[in-house]
C-alpha cells in the first residue's frame, strides 16, 4: 500500500514539473513560452526551485492633471476662502508657537553652553548629552520653523494679506 501512495505521488509530481515547463526570467519578465535558443539569445535566466506566479498589473486610465473626478463635490467660493483663511490662521498660530519654542531653547542654550544643572556638575558626561540633544532640538526646530514658512507661501495670500495687514 506504501508503494501505491508513494508511486502516486510521485506520478503527480512529475505532471505538475512537465505541466509547469521551462521558467524564463528576461529583465522584469518571466515567460514559460520561450524555446531555449530565443532564451538564450535574449540573455534570459532560467528560473529553478519552485513555481512561478505572476499577476499582471490593472491598467488605471490616466486621469486629466488639474482637473477633478465628475463625481467630485464643488465648494462655494465662500467656503473655500474661509477654510483657507482658517489654514493660514491655524499655520500662523504654530509658527508663533514654533518662535516661541526657538527663543526659549536659543535661551537655554547660551551659545553652547548651558548653566549645569542637577547631577551635571559631578558627571561631566551628562552635561555634554544635554548640550548635543539641545542642539538638535534648536535645529529640528529651525527646520519646524522653514517648513511652517513654507506652507504658509503655499497657502498664499488671504484677503486680509492683499490689503497690506499681513505679518510678512
Amino acid at each position: 500500500m506504501k508503494r501505491i501512495v508513494s508511486s502516486v505521488a510521485l506520478a503527480v509530481w512529475a505532471a505538475s514539473a512537465l505541466a509547469q515547463g521551462a521558467i524564463y526570467r528576461c529583465g522584469n519578465e518571466f515567460s514559460n513560452t520561450l524555446s531555449d535558443a530565443e532564451a538564450k539569445r535574449r540573455d534570459c535566466k532560467l528560473v529553478s526551485g519552485g513555481n512561478v506566479t505572476v499577476v499582471p498589473a490593472v491598467k488605471q486610465p490616466a486621469a486629466k492633471s488639474g482637473s477633478s473626478p465628475a463625481n467630485a463635490p464643488r465648494v462655494d467660493a465662500n467656503d473655500q476662502r474661509s477654510k483657507d483663511a482658517d489654514a493660514r490662521a491655524i499655520l500662523e498660530a504654530e509658527l508663533r508657537k514654533a518662535e516661541a519654542r526657538q527663543a526659549e531653547l536659543l535661551k537655554e542654550y547660551n551659545n553652547g553652553e548651558p548653566e549645569k544643572v542637577g547631577p551635571e556638575t559631578r558627571n561631566h558626561q551628562k552635561y555634554l548629552d544635554r548640550v548635543a540633544e539641545l542642539k538638535r532640538s534648536i535645529e529640528r526646530n529651525e527646520a519646524d520653523i522653514a517648513g511652517i514658512k513654507r506652507e504658509l507661501a503655499r497657502v498664499g495670500t488671504t484677503p486680509a494679506a492683499n490689503t497690506g495687514t499681513s505679518k510678512f
